[in-house]
């Protein structure tokens, strides 16, 4: 998959350049050289947000939820510190 990057004066000189490159992949749109916005095509908009998928769903590796995980307790604590 093919990652198109366009400043935002070249895509306002040609949206349809812009569009074609989004049915490839995604295209960032820069402003003075930063990545502000990416266009997709619907098809990859859709596949992103239909999956239904909550934020540690996406990060978490698939079979891990099966597994127990329990930290140990933490202790804080203040002492006074020697300046001598």
């Amino acid at each position: 998959m093919p990652i198109t990057t366009l400043s935002s004066r070249e895509l306002n000189q040609d949206v349809g350049r812009a569009k074609k490159a989004a049915r490839q992949g995604p295209v960032f749109i820069t402003d003075r050289g930063k990545p502000s916005h990416v266009l997709l095509s619907i098809e990859d908009y859709e596949n992103l947000t239909s999956r239904g998928r909550n934020i540690v769903e996406a990060l978490s590796m698939p079979g891990l939820s099966d597994i127990a995980f329990e930290p140990p307790p933490v202790r804080i604590g203040s002492h006074v510190p020697d300046l001598s």
